[in-house]
């Protein structure tokens, strides 16, 4: 019925009266499936009106070219980066960005040479390069953070950059990692050809302060770009970025994270398990599931499930296995993962976090060195049966899995830090209690699931958004630990950019 419009206007007609004939014009704003009980149901809102529903004016076609306007400086093109940068446009600043990985097609050579040879690029993996780590995975679009900015703005951008506009609709609305590439690009053309700068290959090495203010960045091999304001949309993953400040003095703090594993299981047994359905009706998409659970004061949760996906190596260094998850856009795979992590308090480290804000950043690098140190150089990755996982005993083999590296039987039970294992080990009986069938020998745990989010916060006032120790800089995104996905930061650039306008345009 859901995409069958005679069935729609039988349907409204039914619930509201009218004879059919008198159904012509119709909006659908939500579409969801309620996969709960024994049936599978698609539920819609539905908008209707006498009259021709109007449409919204496109987003670009209100903006106005920048080439002479005053510029604001912005590290990483990611999310956060790039909506800000379009929001900066659209107040009349010059945005000029700078980011250190390649372009987003240039990036897939550093994607295929960690995937095939296990070779990581520090600059350009599947967290750094243009778009960011949500380019590269499933391209959820789904945010709990509806009081933080204007979430259908962000979604009439990405449509009108080559979206499907069912994401306009769609209670849990994706893109794919296909798709999402082409959006990314022409995201840029647009800001391009309004008069904003995009520089590829520019690590940026340090800041030019003097006297609290903010002067410029210095970038690449010995290069200078003058600036007296800056977003700095780095991304989660970026510690370079993190120790440069620390070399300024400039304040940071220990921010609670999350680390675990990634558990794949063959797609068919969750769509059995969530629709009830062997195989599935080709009507329905592949199923994904949410799971959590509290232990005391201690949080254990899925998160990224990628329906239809792919397990993928996400390391930005040498020396690591760190891994994530992506799918497709018609989420075709014969695989479902999901990331399955224990949340991280400054009482569970090692080191105090007093005085130290890169607590959590050295204990996600430990465990991250752990998992590599245990295999043979490369990118393959530690497993365990799942149900091996739980009996704290290694597999003597391992099922068929996404991972194109490849995976080696190891005692995860033993790699992983002890009360994250302990927190896994009984989180998984009560999602098998939600999920009936979910504990198999054919679902793998893979390790590790360690950038989830940011270690750190870099703080910024409340109100101008701006870091407290230097005029002009302005934290924004996951990297700075006020978002959590593609559209949260993206919600977050288009605030910052808002704020540093407020900032420039002071007497």
């Amino acid at each position: 019925m859901a995409n069958d419009p005679d069935a729609i206007v039988a349907g409204i007609a039914g619930k509201t009266g009218l004879p059919v004939e008198e159904v012509r014009y119709y909006q659908i704003e939500r579409r969801s499936i309620d996969a709960r009980g024994r049936r599978v149901v698609v539920q819609l809102r539905i908008r209707v009106s006498d009259q021709p529903l109007p449409t919204p004016s496109d987003l670009k076609s209100q903006l106005q070219p920048v080439f002479d306007a005053p510029e604001v400086l912005i590290v990483g093109a990611g999310p956060a980066g790039y909506f800000a940068a379009l929001e900066l446009i659209e107040l009349g600043l010059r945005p000029v960005i700078f980011e250190r990985g390649q372009d987003v097609r240039s990036r897939r050579k550093a994607l295929r040479a960690i995937q095939q040879f296990g070779i990581v690029n520090p600059h350009s993996n599947y967290c750094f390069g243009e778009g960011g780590a949500g380019t590269y995975s499933d391209g959820k679009l789904y945010t709990r953070s509806h009081k933080r900015g204007n979430i259908a703005k962000i979604l009439r951008w990405l449509v009108e950059h080559g979206a499907h506009p069912d994401i306009l609709v769609d209670a849990h609305p994706h893109i794919g990692s296909n798709q999402l590439p082409r959006m990314v690009s022409r995201l840029r053309e647009t800001i391009e050809s309004f008069g904003g700068t995009v520089h590829f290959g520019a690590h940026v090495t340090d800041l030019a302060i003097d006297a609290g203010q903010l002067r410029g960045i210095h970038w690449g091999e010995g290069q200078f770009h003058a600036g007296h304001a800056l977003i700095l949309a780095s991304g989660h993953s970026a510690r370079d970025v993190f120790e440069m400040l620390c070399r300024h003095a400039l304040a940071l703090e220990f921010k609670p994270f999350t680390l675990g594993v990634r558990i794949e299981h063959p797609q068919a047994l969750i769509d059995e398990i969530q629709y009830k359905q062997s195989p599935r009706s080709p009507y329905l998409p592949a199923s994904s599931y949410a799971l959590s659970c509290q232990l005391g004061d201690k949080g254990v949760f899925s998160f990224c499930m990628c329906p239809g996906g792919l397990v993928v190596p996400a390391a930005t260094s040498p020396g690591e296995i760190v891994v994530n998850g992506m799918s497709l856009s018609r989420r075709d795979s014969a695989y479902a993962n999901a990331g399955t992590v224990v949340s991280i308090d400054e009482q569970d480290l090692d080191a105090p976090v007093a005085g130290n804000p890169f607590a959590g950043v050295d204990f996600q690098a430990r465990v991250e060195r752990s998992m590599f140190d245990a295999g043979d150089g490369s990118q393959k990755a530690p497993a365990q049966r799942l149900v091996d996982f739980m009996a704290g005993k290694l597999s003597p083999d391992l099922p068929e899995s996404s991972y194109i590296p490849g995976l080696y039987a190891a005692p995860l039970h033993q790699l992983l830090p002890g009360f994250v294992y302990q927190s896994l080990r009984r989180a998984i009986p009560q999602f098998e209690q939600k999920m009936r069938g979910y504990t198999t020998r054919e679902a793998v745990v893979i390790g590790t699931e360690s950038r989830t989010s940011s270690p750190i916060r870099i703080p910024r006032h409340a109100e101008s958004l701006m870091h407290p120790d230097l005029t002009g800089l302005f934290p924004c995104g996951e990297g700075a630990g006020y978002a959590g996905g593609i559209v949260s930061a993206a919600m977050d650039g288009q605030r910052v950019a808002r704020a540093v306008a407020r900032h420039l345009h002071q007497p």
